[in-house]
């Protein structure tokens, strides 16, 4: 029998093989898409970048949901992933291959369909093993290990396209040694499949969901002017700190979410990348206040990535099948990527930087407002327990204390 990690309550083995199927599939398609934008940019005409951008994203979207529909169907989510995985391991050897555009657009249909049936698998793999008292700590290392799995492969990343290849072949095939060690998981009883228009139609979804949308909807607009206003070398300095602070942000997102509830921390993240956005609608050109921007937009997509990507949506599924929950939650991120990459030039040659950034501040403290009407996901009773034991503690160390005294 698994033993189980104090104080956290899951297997270590369970888990484990949760975070490498969950990574491995992250991971892979985040390379192979920046790949092949890579090659759209190279043997493609120049306007079929967007082109390319608008159908990776739309059947992204698509096969996340469609796929989500299908597993919450299938009972032996083992064969299902494994087949996903073999998919993505054919599609990623083919990227070795000289492509044209028939080519790209075929490996493109394959990484969506992949990712597709994969992701919404391992997300409700990773609502099952957890429970609302645990579901944010659990969080925080699953995110970690795929920004240190994204940022590594970024330097990995070769001109040999074969070299690739097998990179992204051998991510998929590892990702079976994480199915493997679920084990019996996959085959588990699971709850109730809502549907999309009832889960839509949940207040508490919705007073999570408009924030979200309205943070995936204004974020984009910051890196494309700072791209327009300073120099390469500067904007690669800011990304790079930026993404260390979400490293840190995430790992301790979860932790401070389980302790003191998720509205909270997640109120703090639109206040603070708020403010950001507020100096920056100052001090547009200011080099100081864009490095501060970069901490706080690393502060809040660390947040931000644990609570609003693993966490509440798991939490609001209560004891019902979580694929559905999930792929609603990540849609919002996928269109905040697509709009950074095709709109986001445009309105910052339209629009002063001054406007940009004031509207963005604006709508980003609006965001605030249904989050202080939503329902907290953590329990209440967990809450006050964790108080409780805080206040019993506090009072051992004044009583010893005066003890010594």
């Amino acid at each position: 029998m698994d033993t189980y990690f104090p104080k956290i309550g899951v297997s270590p083995k369970t888990f484990l093989g949760n975070i490498i199927a969950t990574v491995c599939v992250v991971v892979w398609y985040t390379y192979a898409y920046a790949l092949l934008k890579s090659i759209v940019e190279t043997v493609a005409p120049s306007h079929f970048n967007d082109v390319f951008i608008c159908i990776a994203t739309f059947e992204t979207i698509t096969t996340i949901i469609l796929g989500s529909l299908i597993v919450g169907k299938v009972i032996k989510r083992k064969n299902l992933l494994l087949g996903s995985a073999l998919v993505g391991a054919i599609a990623s050897f083919m990227l070795a291959a000289p492509l044209r555009t028939p080519g790209i657009l075929i490996l493109t249909f394959l990484f969506s369909m992949s990712l597709g049936i994969s992701l919404p698998a391992v997300i409700s793999i990773f609502k099952e093993i957890t429970c609302n008292e645990n579901r944010g700590r659990l969080g925080s290392i699953m995110m970690l290990s795929i920004i240190v799995g994204i940022t590594g492969l970024r330097f990995l990343r070769s001109n040999d396209m074969f070299l690739n290849s097998l990179i992204l072949t051998s991510l998929r095939s590892f990702e079976v040694v994480g199915v493997l060690l679920l084990g019996g998981v996959l085959e588990g009883k699971r709850g109730e499949s809502p549907s999309f228009s009832s889960i839509l139609g949940s207040r508490s979804v919705l007073l999570y969901f408009f924030p979200w949308v309205m943070f995936s909807l204004v974020n984009y607009l910051g890196w494309p002017v700072i791209a327009k206003i300073h120099n390469s070398d500067f904007v690669s300095f800011l990304v790079f700190v930026g993404n260390i602070v979400a490293g840190v942000s995430a790992l301790l997102a979860g932790f401070v979410a389980d302790a003191v509830g998720r509205k909270r921390i997640l109120i703090f993240g639109f206040i603070i990348f708020g403010l950001g956005y507020a100096l920056l609608g100052i001090f547009p050109f200011n080099a100081y206040v864009w490095q501060f921007y970069a901490f706080v937009d690393g502060v809040a997509w660390g947040i931000f990535y644990v609570l609003f990507l693993f966490t509440i949506w798991g939490d609001l599924a209560h004891e019902k099948s979580s694929e559905k929950f999930y792929a609603v939650g990540v849609i919002p991120y996928l269109l905040s990527d697509f709009l950074r990459e095709t709109f986001g030039p445009l309105i910052t040659e339209m629009v002063s930087e001054y406007a940009i950034f004031s509207f963005a501040a604006f709508f980003l403290f609006l965001a605030v407002v249904p989050l202080m009407f939503a329902p907290e996901t953590l329990p209440e009773k967990t809450l006050r327990e964790r108080e409780l034991r805080s206040y019993i503690e506090k009072a051992k160390r004044v009583r010893e204390k005066f003890t010594k005294g």
